[in-house]
């Protein structure tokens, strides 16, 4: 190596598959700059994925978990490590610094300006987001999932003077200590992983659902079966449920042994993992079934190869790594978005990639043009009533179901820490904006709303509009007795209406199966939804995909009104934007969640005006 080529340190402090989708940034660097030292800075548990490869000159290995916290370094150890790390990266002399991160926390990218000031270099490039003023240079951030995250890092080491063309990622080669498999005999070899590494449990597709796509490719292709992946995996769930015997490797090879294996397959089949991505890089074709996870920023990254995602594509997913933050890393309890994906879905898909032929992709639905303000990083649609119900009638023409949320301060306020609750509402077809707290925001934005949009008035409006046009309502959860008091009343006012279903249910995900097949079996075209918010958006949303419904809307306290059970504010209250005073009156209980609206407040002036 010359002495005095360019020295660059590479910061890659993910896992695995992080590290596997940086292999394509790390080969192009080395080959534009193949004198250079390149240094690498990541995990024990990722490293040993470059072995063999000469991508790197050096490894530093790191411990970032040690350091999720500031008070770590108020431990002894850690602040020792911490110190000698530092020592060893400024004797590094290193030129250039690369962080192939998304500075999503504000605390991370402290710990990465930590690093930046510990090396020392003069030049420090990584992903623009207002974060990192550290930089010296960097490309723009735009959202996870904007780029895939291989294309990222590409665009990065670009500003290095490397070529930021897509190439195949590159993993640690054979290592002489192969693992022995049988002949392969002229028969498929497919690679089943039923895991997704320790990040996420909710990434993880049922074993017994894996074993149902296995013991089909036997029996229809004559395929053998790999279990492969590690100790925690599902693959004893999954050979337990096969009707034939697979050949279980799972916890049994290193990285390097379960590349070679992987090389050897004409499909893989896993969910999001790094199994997935080392099976990407391999040369596998790669079907993989993703939840949670967001998979325009963790596909597998097959820029000369095949591969496909299956997903079933609810509203809510994805949750975790959207736009510029973390979100719900572990997904929701309910998991419909794994649920949702079938054994014949992943199973024909499989069989499209065994046969060459593409697979169509599935993505979430857009919704449609509309104005809207922006409150504190969410959407609040600027609309009337009349334009409301307007649209109502345009969608009754279409083929999936729309998302109307209503939204006021208090859910704001709960979306900013409520992850899955603020991706909802950010993808929602349309927030009304209930709350004379938005109309005042409003106008301190620039933006003035034209009036409150509530959905206690605007539910009376929809069942008179059903009732002239020949919509078909299905009213769903309040308490007992509730929903069919509500019922009688607006039929009572609109003889004509239809009301083609009542049931209370909860949004229990035990529940979910059974009150979508009834929802369906009812022939409704609009589905009213009273679990209280946030959980009823979220249920709508995640049960969206197979809802054969044409509207959906959560309405919180809306049928105890219509009911009489809890009495409306007088009219003048009302149009003063009061009625919240008068609940308050009748409810002293929601004081608790009234402390929500001075922060609320506070946070929208320090958001600042508009500059139009």
């Amino acid at each position: 190596m010359i002495e005095n080529g360019p020295r660059f340190l590479i910061v890659q402090l993910a896992d695995i598959g992080d590290l596997v989708n940086s292999t394509p940034a790390l080969s192009a660097l080395r080959e534009t700059h193949p004198t250079a030292h390149i240094a690498l800075l990541t995990t024990r548990h990722a490293a040993p994925i470059l072995e063999g490869t000469g991508l790197v000159d050096e490894i530093i290995l790191f411990d970032k978990h040690a350091f999720d916290r500031l008070s770590a370094l108020a431990r002894p150890p850690n602040l020792a490590a911490a110190l000698k790390l530092s020592a060893r990266l400024r004797r590094g002399r290193y030129d250039t610094v690369i962080f192939l991160h998304h500075f999503s926390t504000r605390f991370g990218a402290l710990k990465f300006a930590a690093l930046a000031c510990s090396a020392g270099a003069q030049r420090r490039i990584g992903l623009q987001n207002g974060r990192a003023p550290f930089l010296t240079e960097g490309v723009p951030d735009l959202g996870f999932g904007a780029k895939h995250q291989a294309q990222y890092w590409l665009d990065l080491v670009a500003l290095a003077g490397a070529d930021a063309v897509p190439r195949p990622a590159r993993i640690v080669a054979g290592m002489g200590d192969a693992v022995p498999l049988p002949p392969k005999s002229g028969r498929l070899r497919i690679a089943v992983h039923a895991g997704s590494g320790g990040y996420s449990l909710a990434r993880r597709w049922e074993p017994e659902r894996f074993a149902t796509v296995a013991d089909h490719l036997v029996e229809s292709r004559d395929a053998e079966i790999m279990l492969v992946g590690g100790k925690g995996d599902d693959s004893a769930a999954v050979q337990e449920a096969m009707r034939h015997t697979p050949l279980n490797l799972a916890g049994v090879t290193t990285l390097a042994q379960l590349a070679d294996v992987l090389r050897t397959c004409d499909l893989f089949i896993g969910s999001d993992s790094g199994v997935m991505h080392i099976a990407a890089a391999a040369g596998a074709p790669v079907l993989a079934v993703f939840g949670p996870s967001n998979a325009d920023a963790w596909s597998p990254w097959t820029p000369e190869g095949r591969s496909t995602v299956v997903r079933s594509a609810p509203e809510c997913s994805p949750c975790s790594y959207v736009e510029y933050g973390v979100g719900a890393r572990d997904g929701c309890k309910a998991r419909t978005c794994m649920r949702m994906v079938t054994v014949a879905q992943v199973a024909a898909a499989a069989e499209r990639l065994l046969d060459g032929v593409p697979t169509p992709t599935v993505s979430n639905a857009q919704a449609e043009a509309q104005e809207r303000l922006h409150l504190l990083g969410l959407p609040v649609s600027v609309i009337t009533y009349r334009e409301w119900m307007a649209r109502i009638a345009r969608w009754m023409a279409t083929d999936r179901l729309h998302h109307v949320c209503t939204i006021n301060p208090e859910m704001i306020m709960i979306a900013r820490r409520d992850p899955i609750f603020s991706v909802v509402l950010q993808r929602a077809d349309l927030t009304v904006p209930d709350g004379v707290g938005l109309l005042l925001a409003s106008r301190w934005k620039g933006r003035r709303l034209p009036e409150r949009v509530t959905g206690s008035d605007g539910v009376p409006m929809i069942a008179a509009e059903a009732a002239r046009l020949g919509w078909r309502l299905y009213l769903l959860g309040a308490g007992p007795g509730v929903a069919d008091k509500a019922a009688a009343v607006l039929q009572r006012d609109h003889p004509a209406l239809q009301i083609v279903g009542i049931y209370e249910g909860s949004p229990a995900a035990e529940e979910e199966d059974s009150i979508v097949e009834r929802v369906n079996a009812s022939g409704a075209d609009i589905l009213l939804v009273a679990y209280g918010a946030p959980e009823q958006d979220k249920w709508i949303a995640r049960n969206a995909p197979r809802l054969n419904v044409r509207m959906a809307m959560g309405v919180g306290g809306t049928f105890d009104f219509i009911a009489g059970i809890i009495p409306r504010a007088p009219e003048s209250m009302r149009r003063l934007g009061l009625e919240w005073l008068y609940r308050l009156y009748l409810q002293p209980w929601r004081i608790k969640r009234m402390l929500r609206l001075p922060r609320f407040a506070l946070a929208v002036l320090l958001e600042g005006r508009d500059r139009a």
